[in-house]
């Protein structure tokens, strides 16, 4: 008698992918949508991405681990109302700025975004564009606090914006002790620059 042996899987990659990609998809859509929020409330951010209507940049996760679901790119273009539209996970063989995001290690990437700081990247392409968002990254704040008030009221949004800082203290806080113990720990990379 001949014994059939069946290997299994702990999971399904067919269906780890599907349920990767409508993740996915909801989460660039909302973060398009906050995004976008954050620049239509200040004018000077619509101004500034204007005249590069029609760009597309593309963000890579470099290095990703393999043994994750492959994450990314993410395409994003510039709309004629100077916001910002998802083009979905196709790669372009030629984006207008290219911005390659170091992402061997996830956790420690996730740590130090948490904790405020930059990841180490590569930029390649438009300088201008390039220069343009990089502003937007250092001018743009969500004033998350006046968005709540409009929905259940001053007071409210007060307590609730005290308490969220208090927690994103705390995220903070944790990210850098974590970022701290894998900088201790044997071969780990501190490197915080930009390439």
């Amino acid at each position: 008698m001949l014994r059939r042996r069946v290997v299994s899987r702990a999971y399904n990659l067919a269906m780890l992918d599907a349920i990767k990609a409508l993740a996915e998809r909801s989460v660039m859509e909302r973060l398009v949508l906050l995004v976008n929020h954050v620049i239509a409330a200040e004018p000077a951010a619509v101004e500034r991405l204007r005249p590069h209507a029609g760009r597309a940049m593309q963000i890579e996760l470099t290095g990703w681990p393999s043994l994750l679901p492959k994450v990314g790119p993410f395409v994003f273009r510039v709309t004629p109302a100077g916001l910002l539209e998802w083009q979905g996970d196709v790669a372009l063989p030629a984006p207008d700025l290219r911005v390659d995001i170091e992402a061997a290690n996830p956790a420690l990437l996730l740590a130090r975004l948490v904790a405020g700081d930059r990841p180490a990247i590569a930029v390649t392409g438009d300088a201008a564009f390039a220069t343009d968002l990089d502003w937007l990254i250092d001018n743009l704040r969500w004033d998350v606090q006046d968005d709540l008030a409009r929905i259940v009221g001053d007071a409210p949004a007060r307590q609730i914006g005290r308490v969220g800082g208090w927690l994103a203290g705390g995220l903070r806080e944790g990210a850098k002790a974590l970022r701290d113990l894998t900088a201790r720990a044997p071969g780990g990379d501190t490197s915080t620059t930009r390439r």
